[in-house]
């Protein structure tokens, strides 16, 4: 190879490198616009999705049920426990809602923890976290009452 084959050959391969550091640098550009956070009264909890799916586990949908047959609020169609290792469960709630009107939540958030602790037998010893997601599967509240 002459030399001015060289210097493209070089030129070439320098310019697939900036394209996949360009390619690199906009993915990881995306993915932090792409964050959120909530503001809420009362202690935030680590990152955490800020949409998930709108259908809900059979477990999850019957939990709801459940609390519905005993008053619970009708828009609530899900109530997902999920263990921490801490031993403060994560409640995931699932409602019709689709706006985050913060006195609502805190109806709701009473009435769930509640009907939890006597029925359910969840232990809040250690705190709890609860997130509310809306009818479209965006967040609507993230809570954090761990001590």
């Amino acid at each position: 190879m002459n030399r001015h084959g060289l210097v493209i050959s070089e030129l070439r391969s320098n310019v697939r490198i900036r394209v996949r550091v360009r390619t690199a640098s906009l993915i990881v550009g995306s993915a932090l616009l792409l964050t959120a956070c909530t503001e809420h009264e009362g202690a935030v909890s680590e990152a955490g999705p800020t949409v998930t799916s709108t259908a809900a586990a059979p477990t999850a949908l019957a939990l709801a049920e459940r609390y519905q047959r005993e008053g619970g609020d009708e828009s609530v169609y899900a109530i997902q426990q999920e263990a921490d290792p801490e031993g403060a469960p994560l409640l995931i709630l699932r409602t019709t809602q689709s706006e985050s009107e913060n006195s609502l939540f805190e109806k709701q958030r009473d009435s769930v923890v509640s009907y939890l602790r006597e029925f359910e037998q969840l232990s809040t010893a250690k705190g709890y976290r609860m997130e509310v997601f809306g009818r479209d599967g965006s967040l609507l509240h993230r809570w954090d009452a761990r001590p």
